[in-house]
């Protein structure tokens, strides 16, 4: 079986050509309807249009979706609560969260607040779903016997930095989502080897994770340029995903006892921090100030499904 398998074209009609309950999980980042340029078309639609397009691709959605699967469905202020209508009352899913991703930079305003943040929406097909917690998991702030030094729940509030312009892995698309979002996203909600949808593929972020964690991904894109895009993200080497939640850096307090300490930080790099290297030099650093100690990094291991792309 291969790892990614890239579509072009129309994501309804591709949605169509599926099978039932085939699809354990589906990342989605369809239009806001914003009026953004996406090269061979735009996302400018009239309202009644839009929810029309809204509904059909998530009645597809709906139908290939695993009895056990979940779906994220991203989504702009304006057409949210159309959306969450649609998902609980007509589709008769399962709500989950409604996680808000809380971003450092936006678009500045003179009148109003400036947005800072962008809605995503969780619904399952029933109400046995899968939920990895342990796979995504933060630091404690602080060490206390009671707690679970494994880490705490995330919440609903993910702060993960826009992937700015200077960001080598910036690709030519408008609404690029950070690896780390997505990552959380796929370790919480499928394990290795379950089957991953975005029916709007777009750089290509989902399917770069899903390369990388060992899942594999149908991804649909209706610009034959950004599935060629996403071909040559997926033969780039691995250097770690783009972003990372800073709560993920952090060393908790009150670790003074060596032998817990010890303990602890052979652990952090592998509970949080692995597929995160670009963050190691901020959590060695926070350590040898707070402890005094140095931590050594593991090797990387080599991800061999970048020798099975397409």
């Amino acid at each position: 079986m291969e790892m990614i398998d890239l579509r072009c074209g129309d994501a309804i009609a591709l949605l169509k050509q599926l099978d039932d309950s085939s699809i354990d999980l589906i990342v989605a980042d369809p239009p806001y309807n914003l009026g953004k340029d996406y090269g061979n078309n735009h996302d400018f639609k009239g309202f009644d249009e839009y929810i029309d397009f809204t509904r059909r691709w998530l009645t597809e959605a709906a139908r290939v979706l695993k009895p056990t699967g979940t779906i994220y469905v991203f989504m702009g202020v304006r057409f949210i609560s159309y959306l969450y209508d649609i998902l609980e009352r007509e589709l008769k899913l399962y709500f989950n969260s409604w996680v808000v991703w809380h971003y450092t930079q936006g678009l500045g305003k003179t009148k109003g607040f400036s947005p800072r943040h962008d809605d995503i929406l969780v619904f399952t097909k029933s109400t046995k779903y899968k939920f990895n917690l342990d796979e995504v998991r933060i630091p404690q702030k602080y060490y206390r016997a009671r707690n679970n030094m494994r880490g705490a729940n995330p919440g609903d509030v993910w702060k993960f930095s826009h992937v700015h312009y200077s960001n080598p892995n910036r690709q030519n698309h408008p609404t690029q989502k950070p690896e780390g979002l997505i990552e959380r996203m796929i370790l919480a909600s499928s394990d290795p080897g379950d089957m991953v949808l975005d029916p709007f593929s777009g750089s290509g972020t989902t399917m770069r994770v899903c390369q990388q964690l060992n899942r594999p991904g149908i991804g649909f894109e209706l610009n034959p340029e950004y599935i060629e895009l996403t071909k040559e993200r997926l033969a780039e080497p691995f250097k770690g995903f783009d972003s990372v939640d800073p709560r993920m850096e952090r060393v908790p307090n009150d670790l003074r006892r060596p032998e817990i300490r010890s303990e602890y930080l052979e652990n952090h790099i592998e509970w949080f921090l692995k597929n995160h290297e670009n963050a190691l030099e901020v959590f060695t650093k926070a350590v040898k100030e707070k402890y005094g100690v140095e931590v050594k990094a593991p090797c990387k291991k080599v991800n061999a499904s970048q020798e099975k792309l397409f």
